[in-house]
């Protein structure tokens, strides 16, 4: 069992799809599988976030005591 942690994830859109943005609650194993689960989940418009990548690094992420399938928990975007 790889440790997982549940990734709190800020992100931009650019207009005309948003003018802010949101953040990806995502359960990943290390930053690249989370990086791939919010790319595959939405489709391909990911190529709006410019900073995808490098907000995946600077997230919040914390540790989860129980193992847990991979896989983006909720998003929010405006």
């Amino acid at each position: 069992m790889a440790q997982k942690f549940l990734y709190l994830v800020d992100h931009f859109e650019s207009f005309p799809r948003s003018e802010y943005g949101g953040i990806w609650n995502v359960i990943a194993k290390n930053n690249d599988e989370c990086f791939d689960l919010i790319k595959d989940y939405d489709n391909g418009f990911n190529e709006n976030y410019v900073n995808l990548r490098e907000n995946v690094i600077k997230a919040e992420r914390f540790a989860l005591a129980e193992d847990e399938e991979s896989r983006v928990v909720t998003s929010f975007t405006t």
